[in-house]
């Protein structure tokens, strides 16, 4: 099954082909090299969700109800098969399985990003949204740990624009529109070994809340 954004099919069929391709080429990368699965997403376009729904709460940034999700492992052949049935669909990572994600503003995320690196502190993968937010995929866990984590190390989350991502939401996976706002890019592309074990949020929590709280 497809589907258009606005009921109009925005490319010819030469370049929705190497749309799919590349796109089947982008998932079996997640799902084969990072073993993580990997949902259809709806788009947007000025505003307007490709789900249908005038009243969508989250338009292009929710999983499409009627699509089948590429699980961790699935091979270049097994992601094609599925990604032709969702032509121009966005890449949606599930999180709260393989990893956590720890939410920051984009100024506050690349400055905390740099202090971590001089600190060799082990980082993931970060991402950066078009919306203006970094995204440090961690441990699981992460999100139902938070307060507790916070409040041990002295900080109110009340006073921080830090948030976790925990299980049953999704993020958008580069190079994916998010919301019609733009792609989303990696600041750390995930490698193999913090791809399967992300650090700990704990890790990271205090340069986050640090730099979140003086920003």
């Amino acid at each position: 099954m497809g589907f258009t954004i606005g009921g109009i099919r925005e490319m010819r069929s030469g370049t929705r082909r190497r749309g799919r391709a590349a796109g089947a080429t982008a998932v079996a990368e997640y799902t084969g090299l990072w073993g993580w699965a990997v949902a259809p997403g709806a788009r947007a376009s000025a505003g307007v969700c490709s789900c249908g729904d005038t009243a969508c709460s989250a338009p292009g940034a929710h999983p499409l109800d009627f699509a089948r999700e590429v699980p961790p492992g699935a091979t270049l052949g097994m992601a094609t098969d599925a990604w032709a049935e969702v032509p121009g669909a966005s890449m949606l990572l599930p999180v709260g399985r393989s990893f956590d994600v720890l939410d920051v503003p984009e100024a506050a995320g690349r400055r905390a990003l740099v202090r971590m690196e001089r600190m060799g502190l082990p980082l993931g993968p970060v991402s950066v949204t078009p919306s203006g937010r970094t995204q440090f995929f961690v441990a699981p866990g992460a999100a139902a740990g938070l307060p507790g984590l916070l409040y041990r190390m002295g900080w109110d989350d009340a006073d921080l624009d830090l948030r976790a991502l925990g299980r049953g939401a999704y993020v958008t996976a580069p190079p994916s529109d998010l919301g019609g706002l733009g792609p989303v890019r990696w600041l750390r592309p995930p490698v193999p070994d913090t791809a399967a074990a992300p650090p700990q949020a704990r890790l990271l929590l205090g340069t986050l809340a640090y730099i979140c709280h003086r920003w």
